[in-house]
């Protein structure tokens, strides 16, 4: 317990659900709670324009479940949760994963499958926990904080499951591997989901501080660009085009990384 926590610091890693809260000191702050805390990893994508957690949950499963035990074995948990949405055959494809690494004895923590509800609050931290405790879909915003009190009354760490996925990738390739792209502020990579103009999307990983011309078609078809999500902002295109995917550049504008999604918005349509 712990050891990885330094590396996860030095990494300068943060979360990659949106809030972009630095990963180290939040395994910091529930390693420190003590009392048999819980690990849960977040897989319940509300934002409706996103697809990379789905995505990766899909063709890379066993990353984001290494990365759970990792979490789990760095803040001490002996129990952990995989939280997501119900739909694509997810639950039952992991179910089975999680069995068969239980059956080879890879798992020092129990993994317990927990469908979210449909409704776009649920992937919010206190929701999930209340979800998982028995109760329903509704954040709260009042103290005890989830590090501190959560799941079962027992301080939890709730991490999006790209970023318990990254977290494996510096297990295992260490600090200085993970700061190789990106920028000096935020560095590392991120899942983006690329909608454009013509209707075609894709999920495509790319380096923090990428141009975001590199990633979208502007022509013009294109009249605006929603960086961000639902927590983001429209961008005129003429502005994203000279724009990059990290919040140093998109937070002056309004707008934010937030959990990678960049769609375009084509000529004569409306973005609401």
């Amino acid at each position: 317990p712990g050891r990885l926590i330094p590396d996860v610091t030095e990494s300068g890693l943060t979360g990659r659900g949106g809030a972009a809260f630095p990963v180290g000191r939040k395994l910091a702050a529930v390693a420190a709670a003590g009392r048999s805390p819980v690990a849960v990893a977040n897989g319940a994508e509300s934002e409706p324009l996103s697809a990379k957690d789905k995505t990766l949950l899909r063709y890379s499963p066993h990353l984001v479940l290494d990365g759970l035990q990792l979490a789990a074995e760095a803040v001490g948990a002996r129990r952990a949760v995989l939280y997501l949405h119900a739909d694509f055959s997810l639950p039952d494809q992991l179910t089975s994963l999680i069995a068969e690494r239980r059956a080879g004895g890879l798992d020092r923590a129990d993994v317990e499958v927990v469908a979210a509800p449909p409704r776009f609050l649920s992937g919010q931290e206190t929701a999930a926990v209340n979800v998982i405790n028995g109760g329903p879909a509704l954040p709260t915003f009042t103290p005890p904080r989830t590090f501190e009190r959560g799941v079962g009354g027992q301080p939890t760490l709730v991490q999006n499951v790209e970023t318990l996925a990254q977290l494996a990738l510096i297990a295992r390739y260490g600090a200085a591997w993970f700061r190789a792209v990106g920028t000096a502020d935020e560095p590392g990579s991120m899942l983006c989901t690329i909608r454009q103009a013509d209707g075609s999307s894709a999920v495509a990983e790319a380096a923090l501080g990428t141009p975001l011309r590199d990633l979208l078609g502007f022509s013009g078809q294109v009249q605006a660009v929603l960086a961000g999500g639902y927590h983001g902002a429209w961008l005129p295109a003429g502005q994203a085009e000279r724009l990059a995917l990290s919040n140093a550049a998109l937070r002056p504008a309004g707008a934010s990384a937030g959990a990678g999604v960049l769609a375009a918005l084509p000529a004569g349509s409306c973005g609401l």
